[in-house]
């Protein structure tokens, strides 16, 4: 059996679901579970309505809900004929005045809590997968919607939720192996869990990747694919770099470190699942389903390219922590990692002398903050508009005079915190942000110049 997750661009409209439908039946001889997405921006709709009753706008909550269910009526109004329509309208009408009733609860309370904003969050792919398996019914297939929350477990950590793999695999096996087993089509929303207790969770943004990833790891599938609206991995950006290529096959490592530095197609937490049971995963378009899009595997083979792809992370600042008088003291890093712990803020690259660390973040909110809590520490100064720009393969740790490459391409321009990564296929550096497009055009064609046409398209 294979899972197969469709993002919200693939299932937008009435015209996208109907090109989902026409995939998934090519694909009924190899037992796919369908997992879908949201609707393109329905998350962000209803975050942002959630946010308005939280607030105490209720009429503001209820205008955008308004949008959202009549969005939701004519894509399922285009998709079905009219007798199915009539009796499925009253449906996501019940789940809509479900939606209504909460928005008002929040706005009576003023306070959106976490835990409620996962619930709110939780509708766009219970909606969606409830249109998808409508479609399929109606299009021929023998489709089961199976509500996500009665598979995967996870903790009560909300908006954020850590999977329980054993309790997972369990509801699996008991709720969706017998469906297949059946000859029928389970389709669930991606994105959306709950605790043992059955309280509605979500696993983070870009989640139904992960969730695709944890039920074919549940399932042993032979193949988990993720159908976006590209071709695939790309050797970088297009939107940087008109020259970048599709790439064919690459690792799980090389994969991870790219979605980590800013590789939008894959979300990072996707692999980690597959990894485990060994289980290649796909990048497809359901707009251009010929294409045989990017095969991330365990081992990919040897490529005669140093570098399999480029990656740039924009909205970086430079937190540099300078303090001669705690030179050598013990600790002192123990302490600098607790502050950024303290203030929620994740570090990227690491850079360390004898007596000063300098560390990359995300650029936000949270930096004057934190740099106030590191200054009884250390002296602190922090700079932001920077990029981070990681060249990835694992060739990288075979091959000599590689740094010489890189930089020379770049001798004209002040780069900072060079690292080569403790994984050893990924080399990594800061430059102004305003520098990226031209710094991967250069390093693009200093290492894309020539390709091995068994790893590029």
């Amino acid at each position: 059996m294979i899972v197969m997750k469709f993002g919200g661009t693939s299932v937008e409209d009435a015209k996208a679901i109907d090109r989902t439908t026409s995939i998934v039946k090519g694909r009924l001889a190899r037992k796919p579970v369908v997992v879908v997405s949201a609707m393109a921006k329905v998350t962000d709709t209803l975050l942002k309505m959630a946010q308005a009753a939280g607030a105490g706008d209720r009429e503001g909550a209820l205008k955008l809900s308004r949008s959202l269910r009549e969005r939701h009526y004519n894509t399922a109004g285009e998709l079905l004929g009219t007798g199915v329509f009539t009796r499925f309208h009253s449906e996501l009408e019940g789940e809509f005045d479900a939606l209504d009733g909460l928005l008002r609860g929040i706005a009576a309370v003023g306070e959106l809590t976490p835990r409620t904003a996962d619930h709110v969050a939780a509708y766009g792919e219970m909606l969606s997968s409830r249109i998808v398996s409508e479609a399929f019914a109606a299009r021929g297939m023998n489709a089961s919607l199976m509500d996500s929350r009665d598979c995967i477990v996870t903790d009560a950590t909300y908006t954020r939720a850590v999977p329980f793999f054993d309790d997972t695999n369990e509801r699996l096996a008991l709720r969706v192996q017998p469906l297949l087993d059946s000859g029928r089509v389970p389709i669930m929303g991606g994105f959306v869990g709950a605790t043992r207790n059955g309280i509605t969770t979500t696993i983070g943004r870009g989640g139904s990747d992960f969730s695709a990833a944890i039920v074919g790891a549940g399932l042993n599938a032979e193949a988990i694919e993720i159908w976006t609206d590209v071709d695939g991995m790309m050797t970088t950006d297009p939107n940087l770099c008109p020259d970048a290529h599709r790439i064919r096959v690459i690792s799980f490592d090389e994969a991870a470190e790219l979605a980590y530095f800013g590789a939008k197609v894959l979300h990072p937490a996707t692999v980690l699942p597959a990894i485990q049971k060994n289980i290649p995963v796909y990048i497809l378009n359901s707009r251009n389903p010929a294409c045989e899009g990017t095969r991330i595997t365990a081992r990919a083979p040897h490529c005669k390219n140093i570098f399999k792809a480029i990656a740039a992370k924009k909205r970086i600042t430079i937190v540099n922590v300078a303090a001669p008088r705690m030179l050598l003291a013990h600790g002192f890093l123990k302490a600098i990692f607790e502050a950024f712990d303290r203030h929620k803020v994740a570090v990227d690259v690491v850079s360390t002398s004898e007596v000063s660390v300098s560390l990359t973040v995300d650029s936000n909110e949270a930096i004057p903050a934190l740099a106030a809590d590191l200054a009884k520490l250390a002296d602190v100064k922090y700079e932001g508009r920077k990029a981070i720009v990681c060249l990835v393969g694992e060739n990288l740790r075979e091959t000599p005079g590689v740094a010489a490459r890189v930089f020379g391409a770049l001798s004209d321009l002040k780069v900072r915190m060079i690292s080569q990564g403790a994984s050893e296929i990924n080399l990594t550096f800061v430059v102004e942000e305003e520098e990226v497009p031209g710094v991967v055009r250069r390093l693009h064609s200093t290492f894309f110049a020539e390709l091995d046409a068994e790893v590029f398209a």
